[in-house]
């Protein structure tokens, strides 16, 4: 039974691209009836994207409740992993499209966590000049944040997220039992992706996540049992976990709602921008390691320190918040080694970042935990981010 109690979530972009996060424990059994309400009368084929490991665990739930509400179904599985998400797997992709006649108005869906979302709505951005797009993320960190938005991209060897476009799912699919199969590491990326959105969103949203994140490291420890049970307790805790979700996604929303496409010259703590908080660093590690040894989550952990060291560095905040911000992260679980990187490589690669202007990188940087501060490179010295790099990434957590 499909967990009602936990309200839908609306992003306003206008009437005729606004639409709805369905989230609860369950939700996939209402994929069909959500995805026909969302999408055009006349859809009648859907392409799911997904991986092996996700579509063995889900793929057949969704899809029979694809085809109960009517539509055709085929799926086509990517490799799992970020350096899957390249120009290479998106022509293979269009490919598969292109053999299965998908039509103007039928659509794509992303069944899986941030690289099968961002694949495959880059994909749906660009067969046909853009068919519809549907989410159904099966990962924190893509429930939270990267299914939210409309940002789809591949990498490049120049960098993370090089190429992409703004296209907006019709509907995003929660169903938070999806995470009781979720390996511990990517449940840490997301907790770290929650935190940072607690870090720039606000010090009520940020305690509500730290708070239940406690509450489920306690609760995980008592109960192993806890990813396949279904207990009262399972029950209760999934119940908790679908409101954080959707408080997340709420916060989200009013970002993107008020400024979609990033404007580059607002530097307000409502720009989209300030979503990037700890990713400038963050995807300088993935590029760093060939996107082999860090989650994305992961990365932005350690990036998320990073930018608060600068911020202490530059008198923005008291180290009293940096502890704070380092317990969180502390609380999200621990992070890969990465006090062996090479700091000049990492500061090289910041100069490739994709939200340089003007030749200089725009910081996201803190003012006080719960509200960001965008500062541009310029007036940041080298030394203060050399060694907040070097603070950062010898953190213990």
């Amino acid at each position: 039974m499909t967990d009602k109690t936990v309200p839908r979530v609306r992003v306003r972009l206008g009437s005729s691209r606004s639409y709805d996060i369905e989230i609860g424990a369950g939700a996939l059994e209402r994929l069909g009836e959500v995805s026909r309400g969302a999408l055009s009368p006349h859809a009648r084929r859907i392409v799911v994207i997904s991986n092996r490991r996700v579509f063995d665990l889900y793929g057949a739930d969704a899809v029979r409740a694809l085809r109960s509400a009517g539509f055709n179904v085929a799926h086509w599985l990517m490799g799992d992993g970020e350096r899957h998400k390249s120009l290479l797997t998106a022509g293979r992709s269009l490919g598969f499209l292109a053999e299965t006649e998908l039509e103007r108005s039928d659509a794509v869906m992303a069944l899986g966590g941030g690289v099968v979302g961002d694949l495959a709505g880059f994909v749906a951005a660009v067969y046909l000049r853009g068919v519809a797009f549907i989410q159904v993320p099966t990962t924190l960190l893509a429930q939270i944040d990267s299914s939210v938005g409309g940002k789809t991209a591949v990498n490049t060897p120049a960098g993370k997220n090089m190429i992409g476009a703004f296209h907006q799912p019709r509907t995003v699919v929660v169903d938070v039992r999806t995470l009781r199969t979720l390996p511990a590491r990517e449940m840490t990326a997301g907790w770290c992706e929650a935190i940072k959105q607690g870090a720039v969103g606000g010090l009520k949203l940020l305690n509500q996540t730290c708070r239940f994140l406690a509450a489920w490291k306690r609760f995980s420890s008592a109960h192993h049992e806890a990813k396949t049970g279904a207990d009262a307790q399972v029950v209760e805790v999934e119940r908790g976990l679908a409101k954080l979700i959707a408080a997340q996604c709420a916060f989200k929303a009013r970002i993107v709602a008020g400024d979609e496409r990033e404007e580059e010259g607002r530097t307000d703590y409502r720009s989209r921008r300030v979503l990037n908080f700890g990713h400038t660093i963050g995807h300088a590690l993935e590029s760093a390691t060939a996107y082999k040894r860090f989650r994305h989550g992961e990365a932005v952990g350690y990036g998320m320190l990073a930018a608060a060291e600068i911020s202490v560095r530059l008198g923005l905040i008291e180290a009293s918040a940096l502890e704070s911000l380092r317990a969180a992260v502390h609380l999200a679980g621990r992070l890969p080694r990465a006090d062996d990187l090479e700091h000049e490589s990492i500061l090289r690669l910041l100069r490739l970042d994709k939200k340089v202007v003007g030749g200089h990188v725009q910081w996201v940087l803190l003012e006080r935990l719960g509200r960001a501060r965008i500062v541009s490179g310029s007036e940041i010295p080298t030394r203060v981010v050399r060694d907040s790099i070097t603070a950062a990434l010898q953190s213990s957590t």
